[in-house]
């Protein structure tokens, strides 16, 4: 059951003054690097400033408190970013407040059930494809505030395509002050970690973003001009439930929920290799589920384990999740006291920070390395889900992804699985024989061996029809020492085998049942139709066994 403990109560056993001042220092440095992070996502989802930082205090304070890992900082995500606003263009906060509140009860769900081991069956090629593809679409829906852009007045805005298309149509309105204010921050952004890490630069860029528009001559849209900002404490916004507007957000729910979860416990990991120590990976899904509950009843956007702040966390001394609580109170502060500034950051200020956050995501080095040395049906997989991704949405290419994986995956388990026939000695040449060694037995005529390698799967089974029974067969032996599982499928197969052997007068012989297959083999009641005397431990028993039945 310790599985299922927060972190936060194992570590407040040893719990010291020392580390509660490392913590505080971690807690409020990650802070101040969550603020303009959490301003940007909120903005790249379609939703208000203050969201991302309701998210960030609700979500970060609770998954701390109760997650499964000592330096996990939660709080919104670029990954989703372009799902929440897809949301909210549908079906508003109301609805976007119901997906995240169902996506909390699957993960909750998730971490009961002990589904945190399931993650890693999640192919690498599809994680890759959708977070590039993730990264694109965040680049590709800032291009408008980057530039001064005006979409022209009704098109379509809400697909990764439709904002291409509305930017280039729109281009004529460029704005060159608002492309000079986006290429100095950005500028500052890539530069300020060559120079120190100890201070972000994205609060550099926030403050000289800010000091351009107020000092030079520079016509630039502020958040100010774009929205109402607040710094009212994030307030209890039960949403309103129904059965059609559960049915409608069940799909969005379960991305949500399978991307929080793939995010928090790769985040964990990182972070475990960081610290030295092991996460409770259960107990993190179901912290997740409470946290992104939190934070949709108190008017938050989902949120997840931020990679990058937990690295933060980290270098700068948190080691027990008492950091992370921390980190959620200082944004409560910030909301209260500083939160009305927050309207003078220029909009090319925000497009460059989420330029950097893109860049920072989509692992475009690991996606080329991959492209050059993965196996021709993973780079299908990546591909796809990448192209889906950009073209489509996050549904749909983790949908398609996943089956693509599995079609392919399953068709190379089935040419790995193998069906070979002993020859007779009189049947080889001198040369076979000697490459033949261990099949040169002076077998009847009436014994017929074949040898099954590989999983004997649904994919697989067709192979047992191949088996080839003559007139003079008496005994039919099948070798199964290279067989490390059967399903269902193939087990019907065999049955059919046997009956089929059974009304020509043919004894089936089975040598060297692995463990799981004689498990399926049992529960179908198999070894009794087979006859348990004709289950052998090795080949040479099995051949000792037919000789003695053709006597």
């Amino acid at each position: 059951m310790n599985e299922m403990k927060p972190m936060l109560f194992t570590t407040w056993k040893d719990y010291t003054r020392k580390q509660l001042l490392k913590d505080v220092t971690a807690g409020i440095i990650v802070a101040i690097i969550a603020l303009p992070l959490s301003i940007a996502l909120a903005l790249a989802s379609g939703v208000g400033p203050e969201q991302g930082i309701y998210t960030a205090i609700v979500a970060g304070f609770v998954i701390s408190m109760l997650g499964g890992s000592h330096v996990q900082i939660a709080g919104p995500t670029a990954a989703f970013a372009t799902i929440v606003a897809g949301i909210v263009a549908e079906s508003g906060m109301g609805g976007l407040a119901v997906a995240t509140i169902l996506a909390g009860i699957i993960l909750i769900i998730m971490g009961v059930f002990r589904f945190g081991a399931l993650i890693r069956f999640i192919p690498f090629t599809i994680t890759t494809g959708f977070t590039a593809g993730i990264a694109i679409t965040i680049a590709i829906g800032q291009l408008k505030d980057f530039c001064g852009v005006t979409y022209p007045e009704g098109m379509p805005t809400i697909e990764t395509t439709e904002k291409l298309e509305a930017f280039l149509t729109g281009i004529g309105s460029l704005n060159r002050d608002a492309v000079i204010v986006g290429l100095v921050c950005l500028a500052i952004l890539i530069l300020t970690p060559r120079i120190t890490e100890k201070i972000p630069g994205s609060l550099f860029a926030v403050v000289a973003g800010i000091l351009m528009v107020k000092l030079l001559p520079l016509e630039v849209n502020t958040i100010g001009d774009l929205y109402v900002i607040s710094n009212r404490l994030p307030s209890l916004q039960i949403p309103e439930f129904s059965l059609d507007m559960i049915r409608q957000a069940l799909p969005d729910a379960f991305t949500i929920a399978i991307l929080a979860a793939i995010e928090s416990l790769l985040s964990c990991v990182v972070a475990d290799g960081m610290i030295g120590k092991k996460h409770r990976s259960n107990m993190e899904l179901a912290a997740q589920g409470v946290g992104n509950i939190a934070s949709a009843l108190f008017g938050g956007i989902p949120a997840t384990g931020a990679i990058a702040r937990t690295a933060a966390n980290v270098k700068n001394g948190g080691r027990t999740p008492v950091a992370g609580m921390i980190h959620g109170l200082v944004l409560l502060l910030i909301l209260v006291i500083l939160m009305p500034y927050a309207s003078l950051i220029p909009m090319p200020t925000i497009a460059a920070i989420l330029f950097m956050v893109a860049y920072n995501m989509c692992q475009w080095r690991t996606f080329l390395r991959l492209l050059k040395t993965a196996p021709k049906s993973d780079i299908v997989v990546l591909v796809i889900t990448f192209i889906l991704t950009i073209m489509f949405d996050l549904v749909v290419a983790i949908e398609i992804g996943m089956l693509l994986a599995c079609l392919l995956f399953m068709k190379r388990m089935s040419d790995e699985t193998e069906l070979r026939g002993w020859k007779y000695t009189e049947q080889l040449t001198q040369e076979e024989q000697a490459a033949e060694a261990e099949q040169l037995r002076s077998l009847s005529p009436a014994i017929r061996v074949y040898e099954l390698t590989g999983p004997l799967f649904f994919g697989a089974a067709g192979l047992i029809d191949q088996i080839i029974v003559k007139e003079m067969t008496k005994c039919l032996i099948l070798r199964m020492r290279g067989v490390p599982s059967l399903d269902s499928t193939a087990m019907n197969a065999l049955v059919i085998l046997q009956e089929k052997c059974k009304k020509k007068d043919i004894t089936l012989i089975l040598s060297h049942v692995n463990e799981q297959p004689m498990r399926v083999m049992q529960k179908a009641g198999f070894v009794e139709r087979a006859g348990r005397e004709n289950f052998c431990t090795h080949i040479d028993a099995a051949i000792a066994r037919a000789e003695e039945l053709i006597k």
